[in-house]
């Protein structure tokens, strides 16, 4: 059975890797606890949701220290190369088939952080997995759809509330989506944000058939 490594940085900045290709998300690194730099990070492809600081982060930086391409919306992928990087566009309802792996555009309902952008999510095909990575995002509908489209092994949900869907929310988020694991993500970085991610654990493997990952910040684990 094929393992993938995930490595939590923090907030909603977080690597998967097949031991091959690493694919990081959201890089942003201020705070996390590992202290780590622009400079420690290898990757191999750079997916950013949206342009918000706290999810560009420093993905331009990484990118052209590892020659990474970034792989984004329209707007964000050629502001990237107006900085120097190597950008592959994309946008809502899109797939694309990569080296790695197959990639579609979701919906995320959210500001985009960009002039006529708007904000995304992921579902990325690596090592026989599919990943789902909400982006900041409410609650939607379509995440039924997103489920029935896609057999979602692991789901990252936000759970912070205020700037995203909080707990209750993200467990219906769960249920809609049917994901076989749910990491929650996005929480506690800042006190208005702060969420008890064992609470939300409880709630959403009572109500939902999800297995549920709590993963600390700085953290890297073997999923299956």
């Amino acid at each position: 059975m094929t393992t993938i490594q995930f490595h939590y940085i923090h907030h909603s900045a977080f690597t998967f890797s097949d031991g091959k290709t690493t694919l990081l998300f959201d890089p942003y690194l201020e705070g996390n606890p590992e202290g780590l730099t622009a400079g420690d990070i290898k990757a191999d492809y750079i997916f950013i949701s949206h342009a918000h600081g706290d999810h560009l982060g420093d993905a331009y930086e990484i990118a052209k220290r590892n020659d990474a391409l970034i792989i984004s919306t329209a707007e964000i992928a050629h502001d990237a190369e107006t900085h120097g990087c190597r950008a592959h566009a994309m946008h809502l309802g899109g797939t694309f088939a990569f080296p790695f792996g197959r990639v579609r555009i979701t919906p995320a309902f959210h500001g985009s952080g960009i002039a006529g952008g708007h904000a995304c999510g992921f579902i990325v095909r690596l090592a026989g997995k599919v990943i789902y990575f909400a982006g900041d995002t409410s609650l939607f509908g379509d995440m039924k759809l997103l489920g029935e489209l896609e057999k979602i092994d692991y789901a990252l949900l936000p759970i912070g509330d205020n700037f995203t869907m909080g707990p209750d929310d993200a467990v219906i988020a769960a249920k809609f989506l049917g994901a076989r694991n749910v990491i929650p993500i996005h929480y506690s970085t800042w006190p208005i944000i702060a969420q008890d991610p064992q609470a939300f654990k409880a709630k959403a493997e009572a109500e939902t058939a999800s297995k549920v990952l709590t993963i600390a910040p700085g953290s890297t684990v073997e999923l299956d």
